[in-house]
């Protein structure tokens, strides 16, 4: 597998100029460099720094939006889950969730008929079908207060988000697309046929242009931002930003199963098990009109998940409880909803073409990102030559994802078998996150007799950190800590320190041209 293409080895003419690295634009890059097209992907921070890598972590049709009648969305979601489940078996993987009937909510006839849809919308549905419980004869119920008598157990899914990201860029970067991180679009001058566009390094302040014959507006929050102010494009479609928060604690309980709460508001919060020590709860909906990279969570916030965490579980929570917490910003399609939690989470797709063509994403979830790229192609492709037409990226692995499902637990004895002295939960790890690319991952350190190299911090090794700069566009510890990985909890200082001087030496040695275990830093 090639290391990824530098920012400063992007130059020169391109079909298609991608801005915005998160799931949308990775997936569109993915499919349109799988297409025969010559892809740039440019994104100002990290791959997922932002909305991507602050979702509630699901691959879902989304059981609440059937209150509101999306029932296109809902059905596309669910095929898309099935597929993506197939396609990504080591970062997206089946989980059960118990939602239980609250008497002063919805009526469980309400409930009831929302997973009997849920249930057969997709015809292809491979997941167990929801059943209903008893909750005080369920291990997964005592946990909850007597109160709660009736639930409901489904089915859905569950996924690394910002890995989901990488993989997408990985194969882009594979099929001959340049991905380029740390990487701004200052300005962009249009023409009849092509796009001359003004590129910054965010890190030197080198600037370059490229052409395009067309671009893609995949921006997120600053979808609207970048159209009115840097490409000069009033557009009929709005944004509507959209706050959402998390928090994690620790692990409340020990049932492997999620659970999905009904609060007084009628919003719904999940709570998930997390990283094995930890509980995932969220998520909020806070309208937000301020810089959407400056982002976090509230004090109401933090309230408002434990009361609703509380409400529920016999084991009660606080503030004090919060070991970590996250927040994004949502950029969703604005169809003019009343409150922020009834808003479309559906996409719509905006396409100028009056010269050189740009199309906007406006709103969409991590779930139909696939599906949403091949409908972006679509409306491009009378309007760019050569695009091939035939869609592909529905049965195509992504990378370290060429494995089947039942297969899991042989890699991760295979590859404990393969390290002395490396423990299963390190293995399971490994393999959640690469698949089929561990081999690759221990390239770079067996010459030396340690395959993983030497440890750096909780069960992060020097080799890891290798393939992470080389393959996946690390350039920070948080890019590896909090996005590559979710490692930052169970990193301390010193570990840290460690993390950042060995990341520093080797970006030193990468600038200086020199090669390092045989591969060259990208």
């Amino acid at each position: 597998m090639t290391a990824p293409a530098d920012s400063n080895q992007a130059e020169g003419a391109y079909d298609l100029l991608i801005v915005g690295g998160g799931i949308n634009g990775a997936g569109i890059a993915r499919d349109a460099s799988g297409r025969g097209l010559k892809v740039l992907l440019v994104e100002k921070d990290d791959l997922a720094s932002h909305t991507s890598s602050a979702s509630t972590k699901l691959i879902h049709g989304g059981l609440r939006y059937l209150e509101y009648y999306e029932f296109r969305l809902v059905r596309e979601a669910l095929n898309e889950r099935e597929r993506l489940m197939k396609i990504a078996p080591h970062i997206i993987w089946p989980m059960r969730f118990i939602l239980p009937h609250s008497a002063i909510l919805r009526p469980a006839w309400l409930l009831r008929t929302g997973l009997f849809l849920y249930d057969n919308l997709c015809r292809t549905m491979t997941l167990p079908k929801t059943r209903s419980l008893r909750l005080q004869n369920e291990a997964a119920g005592r946990v909850l207060r007597p109160d709660y008598v009736r639930g409901f157990e489904y089915s859905d899914g569950w996924v690394q988000d910002s890995r989901l990201v990488v993989l997408n860029a990985q194969d882009a970067a594979r099929r001959g697309a340049a991905i380029c991180t740390r990487t701004r679009l200052t300005s962009a001058e249009r023409h009849p046929d092509h796009w001359v566009a003004t590129l910054e390094d965010t890190q030197t302040g080198e600037a370059r242009q490229v052409t395009a014959r067309a671009l893609i507006n995949a921006a997120g929050p600053w979808v609207a931002e970048l159209l009115k102010d840097r490409l000069s494009i009033d557009s009929r479609n709005h944004v509507r930003l959209v706050k959402g928060s998390h928090i994690v604690v620790p692990r409340q309980f020990d049932t492997e199963q999620a659970y999905i709460l009904q609060n007084p508001d009628r919003r719904i919060v999940f709570a998930i098990p997390y990283e094995k020590e930890f509980t995932l709860i969220g998520t909020t909906d806070i309208p937000w009109d301020q810089d959407p990279g400056s982002v976090s969570i509230s004090p109401d916030e933090i309230t408002y998940l434990c009361e609703s965490v509380n409400r529920y579980f016999k084991r009660s929570i606080t503030p004090e409880d919060v070991v970590w917490s996250y927040a994004g910003v949502r950029p969703l399609y604005d169809d003019h909803s009343g409150s922020a939690s009834a808003v479309t989470r559906d996409y719509r797709l905006d396409i100028d073409h009056s010269a050189a063509p740009v199309l906007s994403v406006f709103g969409g979830k991590i779930t139909t990102y696939r599906k949403l790229a091949e409908h972006a192609l679509e409306k491009l492709a009378p309007h760019l030559k050569g695009l091939k037409t035939t869609s592909w990226t529905a049965e195509a692995p992504l990378p370290g994802g060429d494995f089947k499902r039942s297969d899991f637990d042989k890699r991760v004895g295979a590859l404990q078998r393969r390290v002395a002295g490396l423990s299963q939960q390190t293995a399971t790890r490994l393999v959640r996150n690469y698949g089929t690319l561990v081999e690759t991952l221990m390239l770079s350190k067996e010459s030396e007799g340690a395959p993983l190299g030497a440890l750096i911090g909780a069960d992060l090794h020097e080799g890891e950190v290798d393939y992470l700069m080389a393959h996946e566009w690390a350039r920070s510890a948080d890019d590896i800590l909090w996005r590559r990985s979710k490692l930052g909890l169970r990193f301390g200082p010193e570990a840290l320190a460690k993390l950042q001087d060995y990341m520093a030496r080797r970006l030193q040695k990468n600038a200086s041209g020199q090669k390092t275990d045989d591969k060259e830093v990208a």
